[in-house]
């Protein structure tokens, strides 16, 4: 048995676990990679998937890092069977729509650029008609009911207690007379927070895939976390500034919309402040959570019971159009605001930033993990300015980055769902994490647990057999392609002298014509002295 890794390894985006057995070639999960332009270009290369010779995926939920490229794979020639969760299906609907959107628009633009450089046009990641064919191929199965996808492989859902619908995939595998139990963790939730279920217990297995997202950090307490958000809300509301808070479509915006809805019933932040969902995706998420109340926890259904509805409150505007949401920028005075994506990278919340990032009394709130190499990541790591459309919008709204909303376990909360295997102890790998927290996370559990753990990185596939040593396998070409950065230096330098030897022609032109050259030669200037900032 092969198991290669396609994404998620050594990074947080792009999950894809790939298993070979005797029979059948499948994967778990097929996620969108996101993060700067290096990571990004692996969407375009299916080479590495193989999607004719993919017989089915199945998923561990919805979001868009674990499930983003399927139709990118349908598109390319995969026809198999989909399996997920009944809310998963739902939610796969419209955010694989709206992800094909986004692929469209973006291909668009791109080519009316090219168009006017005189260059070929850019053909979409995948389109709506991709997106809509894949959801064809979408199969529901309830958590704890055991499937066979295929002869001698049978899997079961468990609730990870990520977001609704979400799991972790108890996975058996049976041939020659040995049988080889894996678990994968996909996001494992956070317990006790709004919404969903505490995650299942695990159930025992050979091999474990977890999760490392924050490997090396536990959260903020929830209750002070829900205090400083209602204290950033305060202070912009007394300031006349807007709070601006990124958020997931899924999940993320509904937890926050049950705060805020808790946090005004208690009298903790104005009752006059209007609170706007700027989201389409969002909007359509959140009554897909109210049409599926099985699957939310006790306290949430409570709240249903009594004909309250936790997902909403007095001053709550959905907007659904452009033109809606250019009048909140348009519009005076305090608000809340609650857009896509949650890493800053696309959607809404870019045009927010655009008109809130240098106002001194506009707040900026983080409630989710920002990926290396997104906007959100480098406004949380301290940047001064950032590009936005192309405009350098300079940083003075006021940051918070708030942990305690986040719908992945902490450190100490993977640590005690370890402690529950009661049989034996897995080999363990570790995914779905940037290296600092996986290496974290590795000694801890080496520490705790004895086991032995290991860290795979991209493009890396292990032949698994019971009892012996995996043998490791990588194309490190394509893995990591090399850099000779003294070619790329010495091109550089060759560049900018023949620029200098041709200055001595410049004084011969109009001095309109100098000016502009050297304006441009200036912003070429600043771009270089941001990425010198960076290295």
């Amino acid at each position: 048995m092969k198991v290669k890794f396609l994404g998620a390894a050594g990074t947080v985006t792009g999950s894809c676990h790939c298993i070979e057995t005797a029979a059948a070639r499948f994967a778990i999960d097929c996620g969108m990679h996101q993060g700067n332009e290096t990571i990004e270009r692996r969407n375009l290369d299916t080479s590495v998937y193989q999607p004719r010779k993919m017989d089915f995926f199945i998923l561990t939920h919805a979001h868009i890092d674990h499930s983003g490229l399927l139709p990118r794979m349908v598109k390319t020639g995969f026809s198999g069977k989909i399996y997920c969760t009944p809310p998963t299906r739902d939610l796969l609907g419209i955010m694989l729509e709206d992800s094909a959107h986004i692929q469209e628009m973006e291909a668009e633009w791109a080519s009316r650029k090219n168009r006017r450089h005189g260059a070929r046009p850019v053909e979409a990641l995948y389109t709506r008609a991709d997106a809509e064919a894949t959801t064809k191929l979408l199969t529901p199965i309830p958590y704890g009911q055991p499937f066979s996808p295929a002869p001698g492989i049978t899997a079961v859902y468990h609730d990870a207690g990520h977001i609704l619908g979400s799991a972790f995939i108890e996975l058996t595998l049976e041939g020659d007379g040995k049988r080889t139990r894996m678990l994968f963790s996909g996001d494992l939730g956070r317990p006790d927070q709004l919404l969903v279920n505490d995650p299942d217990k695990p159930v025992d297995t050979d091999y474990l895939f977890l999760e490392g997202t924050y490997g090396d950090r536990d959260h903020k307490n929830v209750a002070d976390s829900r205090e400083e958000l209602a204290q950033a809300i305060r202070a912009s509301y007394e300031r006349g500034g807007k709070v601006i808070i990124p958020a997931f479509a899924v999940e993320r915006t509904q937890e926050l919309l049950f705060c805020l809805h808790l946090l005004q019933k208690e009298g903790r932040i104005p009752s006059d402040m209007p609170v706007f969902v700027d989201s389409p995706l969002a909007i359509k998420a959140t009554e897909i959570f109210k049409r599926n109340p099985a699957y939310l926890d006790a306290e949430t259904r409570a709240y249903f019971d009594r004909g309250e509805d936790p997902l909403s409150l007095p001053t709550l505007r959905f907007t659904l159009s452009t033109d809606q949401s250019r009048e909140i920028n348009e519009m005076a005075g305090p608000a809340i605001v609650i857009a896509a994506s949650g890493m800053c990278n696309a959607g809404r919340i870019k045009h927010h930033l655009r008109h809130n990032l240098w106002r001194p009394e506009a707040t900026i709130v983080f409630v989710g993990f920002q990926a290396m190499g997104t906007p959100g990541r480098k406004i949380v790591d301290g940047a001064k300015m950032i590009r936005i459309f192309g405009e350098e919008v300079v940083v003075n709204a006021r940051i918070f980055t708030i942990g305690g909303f986040s719908s992945h376990a902490g450190q100490s909360q993977i640590l005690t769902w370890l402690s529950h295997f009661k049989v034996n102890h897995p080999q363990v790998f570790l995914v779905h994490g940037e290296q600092k927290s996986l290496d974290t996370l590795a000694g801890l559990i080496r520490q705790r647990f004895g086991v032995t753990v290991r860290i795979p990185q991209y493009l890396e596939e292990y032949t698994l057999t019971p009892g012996a040593e995996p043998v490791v396998a990588v194309d490190a070409e394509k893995a990591h392609p090399r850099i000779d950065w003294d070619v790329v230096f010495t091109e550089m330098e060759g560049r900018l002298s023949r620029m200098r030897e041709r200055t001595k022609t410049l004084a011969d032109r109009p001095v309109e014509e100098q000016a502009e050259m050297r304006q441009r030669l200036l912003a070429l200037d600043r771009e270089l002295l941001e990425l010198l900032s960076e290295m």
